[in-house]
């Protein structure tokens, strides 16, 4: 009988453990009492952050993802003072524009009694205490469905920039407590940071999504806000490629140096890898965001709905994640405190 190595352990160093019987690892998982006090990841309600669909029709259900609703601004502040109770200290806020209000440039995204900007004016009033993060991209508001001012059929980069520069100091103008940049455009953090510190406005975060690749688990994403049948062609050409790593390392190192205060990886489960990478290396907190595909995945009905939600959860925050982006957070902040 010889010692078996083994790494990582709770210490994160290679330790060697006594050979069985003496060892016998089933112990610490017999006991319920046990397995509570050995726990190595605990997934608390204020690890969680709550995406919500704004608008100005109806309440009405997404079809492609069960459960999930597009919310009207009374609805919307109802349910995110639900949330505050059960523990979620944010919302990530996401508009549904109507087709009328959009044109080539997203000029709506900068109109300052926009559907986002007075669901920022109710919630702030309402739900004090409630951290508001409002994206900052133009997809939303585009009649060609991209994230920045489309030229020829090319996004341009710097143009662009100007406009979500913009963008990101109307929201904080409105009372967002954080912009979190989607658009993935060259130097936009660095834009953004000059705009709120010149306003007056240096307290805002910019949580900003530094490795956000192109991923096709975004289609229920775009059917709920209404950008899939208007997208032009596709988001390859400012969206990491699915096979990279380390550009998304070089990413985050640059929206960092540029005044981020923590940084987006998304999607979630098929980069954690990237998640716990970026975890190492960044200075800064990593958030990751299990997108709408992922939830339809796991809303299917292939898999146990509550069981599988905590287990990949539990995923995410074990890869390295500070907090995650779940459209299922209410549920999950429930289950977690009910343990």
């Amino acid at each position: 009988m010889f010692p078996v190595q083994h790494f990582g352990g709770y210490n994160g160093r290679a330790m060697t453990t006594a050979p069985f019987p003496a060892c016998r690892l089933r112990r610490l998982r017999a006991q319920p009492w046990v397995r509570s006090l050995v726990r190595e990841v605990r997934l608390a309600p204020q690890d969680l952050i709550w995406p919500v669909f704004v608008t100005d029709g109806p309440r009405e259900a997404v079809p492609a993802m069960p459960g999930v609703e597009r919310l009207p601004i009374p609805d919307l502040v109802e349910e995110a003072k639900r949330a505050q109770g059960l523990g979620i200290p944010a919302v990530a806020l996401f508009p549904v524009v109507p087709p009328g209000l959009k044109d080539d440039a997203g000029s709506e995204a900068l109109n300052p009694d926009n559907l986002i900007c007075r669901a920022i004016r109710a919630l702030a009033a309402a739900v004090p205490g409630l951290g508001l993060i409002a994206d900052v991209a133009l997809d939303p508001y585009t009649a060609h469905g991209h994230d920045g001012v489309l030229r020829g059929g090319v996004v341009v980069n710097d143009e662009s920039v100007e406009v979500l520069a913009r963008q990101a100091l109307l929201l904080a103008r409105a009372g967002a407590g954080a912009v979190a940049p989607s658009d993935m455009m060259d130097g936009r953090v660095a834009a953004m940071r000059a705009a709120l510190e010149g306003a007056g406005l240096p307290d805002t975060l910019i949580i900003s999504y530094a490795a956000k690749y192109a991923s096709a688990f975004y289609g229920p994403f775009r059917a709920a806000i209404g950008s899939d049948a208007a997208l032009k062609g596709d988001k390859r050409t400012y969206q990491i490629g699915p096979p990279n790593a380390g550009q998304a390392l070089r990413e985050v190192a640059q929206d960092v140096a540029e005044g981020a205060d923590a940084v987006i990886v998304k999607p979630a489960l098929p980069y954690l890898d990237i998640v716990s990478r970026v975890a190492c290396a960044a200075q800064v907190p990593v958030f990751a965001y299990q997108v709408s595909g992922e939830y339809a995945m796991l809303r299917s009905g292939a898999v146990p709905w509550e069981r599988a939600l905590m287990e990949s959860l539990t995923g995410i925050k074990r890869a390295g994640a500070t907090a995650i982006l779940t459209y299922a957070a209410p549920e999950a902040a429930a289950l977690a405190k009910s343990g």
